[in-house]
């Protein structure tokens, strides 16, 4: 892939139907807890538009408390959070939605998703209750309260089964990426569907800025192994959701702009020898991440 279409973290994708996401997001996930308010406040200040958290991380209070900290207008953000796997079916879902809204002290989300898929080594009954999920999904999203709606983790058979009884299709998968472990199947088929495929953990959890090659890419085009990898996930048309609690730092991670990697550096990243891996996938991921 050559020259990606943005000149600034505030250019954006456009989802299915027309809502616009900023390309870069801050993420929050293993922020410490009673630092997510300054962080996400943090984040603000050095440019990010757009902040991703989710029910499970247990910080929802904190990060609506750093959007008010911000001082920003509501409207200038894109605030995501996500679905858990307690709260699947129907009326659960409903539920939820508006424990996370009341939790971020928010009128609407900008985008809702879900976080991992029912799958069946779980229930024989999985697409039903992951249809079930997400027809709640829908409804929120006619009521005004989810501006756009998606996954996390859902892979191409997951996908099918929930194209087969949407109304609404999915705006996103936010999925694990970085140097060393791209899943370019599941990319290609979230992509080719109209989806925007989000990179969660795009600098592998901090463990793949060790990588000797990583560093040894970043030194030839003046720019940090982080830097690196968000704009790694960007020249695959990925959006990258990096995390960091230093100001400069955050800083940093948007200043991707201003250089473009070779197709064979790419290429030497892609097929980094993988670290950083989480370990979760849908079908066996621990019972706690699924159940």
């Amino acid at each position: 892939m050559s020259q990606i279409p943005f000149s600034s973290p505030r250019d954006t994708f456009t989802l299915v139907g027309g809502v616009k996401i900023p390309c870069i997001g801050y993420g929050t996930w293993q922020t410490a807890p009673g630092m997510t308010a300054d962080c996400v406040a943090a984040a603000i200040d050095a440019g990010y538009t757009h902040i991703d958290t989710a029910w499970v991380y247990g910080n929802e209070p904190e990060v609506g408390e750093g959007v008010r900290r911000s001082g920003r207008a509501r409207e200038s953000l894109f605030i995501t959070t996500k679905h858990w796997v307690t709260e699947r079916g129907y009326e659960k879902t409903k539920t939820a939605i508006d424990t996370s809204l009341k939790n971020l002290g928010l009128d609407y989300l900008d985008l809702y998703l879900i976080h991992w898929p029912c799958v069946e080594k779980l229930r024989p009954d999985w697409a039903e209750v992951n249809g079930d999920t997400w027809r709640a999904f829908e409804e929120a999203q006619r009521a005004g309260k989810l501006r756009a709606v998606g996954v996390s983790n859902f892979q191409e058979k997951h996908l099918r089964a929930l194209f087969d009884v949407c109304s609404i299709r999915p705006a996103v998968n936010q999925i694990e990426f970085h140097p060393g472990y791209t899943q370019p199947e599941t990319v290609r088929f979230t992509q080719e569907h109209g989806m925007v495929a989000e990179a969660w953990s795009p600098l592998g959890s901090g463990a793949v800025l060790k990588a000797p090659v990583l560093g040894e890419i970043a030194a030839k085009y003046g720019k940090s192994p982080a830097q690196v990898c968000v704009r790694f996930a960007l020249e695959h048309g990925v959006l990258p959701l990096p995390k960091s609690t230093d100001p400069a730092r955050m800083a940093a991670n948007l200043d991707v702009f201003d250089f473009e990697l070779s197709a064979e550096d790419r290429a030497r990243l892609t097929n980094l020898t993988p670290s950083g891996f989480s370990t979760y996938l849908p079908e066996d991921a621990p019972a706690d991440a699924i159940a």
